[in-house]
């Protein structure tokens, strides 16, 4: 600065900022030498804050109003200073305002994709965005820990490490939650909600608070969202013999309307109607008659049987193994037998798939009528 900005200091007796930028967080009052006039007249508007610095340390702190700055109106700046000519010459300071208004629409997204394992598609990859709102809490913390000495501090000076915290977050959030992508849509405000809460401590130790965080999209990569995009269209076709017949119908209009070389429409109409009857027979037209089954039906599955013997519950065993025991003797029409068909335990005779076997097997031998004649 020049002979005329000290001059112009020494008249200058107004401390005020006025915001024209929107980013703005802090800014420090500039005056020649830091001079600042016994009795000056300091104006703090509504959404801000003022800071008085002196020889690095926070002197005094105003409030939304209208101060002189005079020693019974700085308490605070008056007991860390010994002030020589009774506090009437001018006195060296800076006076920094803070903008305490939200900071809106501040961006935040994936720079690379968050690896998650989902529960139907296995193992994906995620893109994430949207935006938050912060504003300064605590000036001091502000001032000490982020703005330093900066003379103009924006947003942009701060954003890129809030991203990186939420982002932080916000994937291990996502990876704990175990919500199916195809359900992330439908809890995008539970999970804004959750990542705000959960990061708002740590934006606290900046002196910042954040107010809200919105997620507005997320995103699978491009080659999976056109797999899927397939599968819907698949499921909004339904039955492909009705999608089929529906464009054949418009390839006949078109062809209808639009006849090829000299043919008049009549003929483009005949021709149309000709080719719908041939695609409508070979639709109509069984699979069987096309072509041979590509593997032959499955073998009927033979019924099992349980089998009382003395009294205890056997098996279960195959019909053919029922079959052979029947035969040898070792299952009579007596025995009681039951499987799924049957309702409860049955006499093996009176089953209808096992009669047939009964009647062709010989009676039990009678007892040996000689040998009690000889006794």
């Amino acid at each position: 600065m020049g002979i005329l900005d000290k001059l112009f200091g020494e008249f200058v007796d107004v401390i005020e900022w006025l915001d024209d930028s929107g980013d703005t967080m802090v800014y420090r009052f500039e005056r020649y030498g830091n001079e600042i006039k016994y009795g000056a007249k300091l104006t703090v508007r509504e959404s801000q804050v003022a800071i008085l610095v002196n020889e690095g340390r926070a002197a005094d702190y105003f409030e939304p109003g209208m101060y002189e700055l005079k020693t019974s109106n700085m308490p605070i700046m008056t007991t860390l200073e010994n002030w020589p000519h009774g506090f009437e010459s001018p006195f060296k300071a800076e006076v920094y305002f803070f903008n305490m208004h939200r900071f809106v629409d501040l961006k935040w997204g994936t720079k690379n994709p968050v690896m998650l394992r989902d529960k139907e598609f296995g193992a994906v990859r995620l893109r994430a965005f949207g935006t938050y709102c912060v504003r300064i809490k605590d000036p001091l913390t502000f001032i000490k820990e982020i703005v330093g000495t900066s003379g103009h501090f924006t947003t942009d000076d701060i954003t890129d490490q809030l991203r990186n915290l939420i982002l932080s977050r916000f994937a291990n959030i996502l990876g704990e939650s175990n919500i199916p992508v195809l359900d992330l849509a439908a809890n995008y405000d539970d999970l804004s909600e959750f990542i705000t809460a959960k990061i708002a401590p740590e934006f606290l130790e900046y002196g910042l608070e954040i107010t809200k965080l919105l997620v507005e999209n997320i995103s699978l990569p491009q080659s999976v969202e056109e797999a899927l995009d397939r599968r819907t269209s698949m499921g909004v076709i339904g039955n492909l013999r009705d999608y089929t017949e529906f464009q054949a119908a418009e390839a006949m209009k078109a062809a209808a309307e639009n006849p090829s070389g000299g043919a008049s429409e009549g003929i483009g109409m005949g021709m149309g109607f000709a080719m719908a009857n041939k695609m409508g027979e070979s639709l109509s037209t069984p699979q069987s008659q096309n072509q041979p089954p590509s593997s032959p039906p499955p073998l009927p599955e033979q019924l099992s049987y349980y089998v009382a013997v003395n009294g205890q519950q056997t098996g279960p065993i195959n019909a053919s193994k029922l079959i052979d025991q029947i035969k040898s003797g070792e299952v009579t029409s007596d025995t009681l037998v039951w499987n799924q068909k049957l309702v409860e335990w049955t006499a093996a005779g009176k089953v209808p798939e096992l009669t047939k076997y009964f009647a062709a097997t010989p009676p039990p031998l009678p007892p040996d009528s000689s040998s009690d004649q000889k006794m």
